[in-house]
């Protein structure tokens, strides 16, 4: 299913993207200049390294759970709850199990 056939329609977020043993996969959903909405899929064990990120974003766990690290401080986050990473912060990603998120990103001054 392509985005521009989800315009307008109700669908299942957990449905669109697939888990793949030992990889990252996404999918964008929205992108624009003022923000993106993207979709992750992380296998058990897998991760992304500590980096900073100019603008707040909002990570919704769709399903399964993640230990997300912000400023050197762990939060367990698992389905249906959700954690923003603040704008010019440090932070990590590391699928206790497997997980989907959705990314939420907002670009601002």
């Amino acid at each position: 299913m392509h985005v521009k056939d989800l315009t307008g329609k109700a669908f299942d977020l957990s449905e669109l993207l697939d888990y793949q043993n030992d990889a990252i996969v996404s999918r964008e959903i929205i992108k624009k200049e003022t923000g993106t909405v993207t979709l992750f899929a992380f296998d058990k064990g897998q991760g992304l390294s500590e980096h900073i990120a100019p603008f707040d974003t909002l990570v919704y766990i769709v399903d399964g759970a993640a230990e997300i690290v912000i400023s050197e401080r762990p939060n367990r986050v698992g389905k249906g709850e959700m954690i923003i990473m603040p704008a010019n912060k440090p932070h990590a990603l590391k699928a206790i199990k497997r997980f989907k998120m959705l990314l939420v990103m907002i670009k601002s001054k």
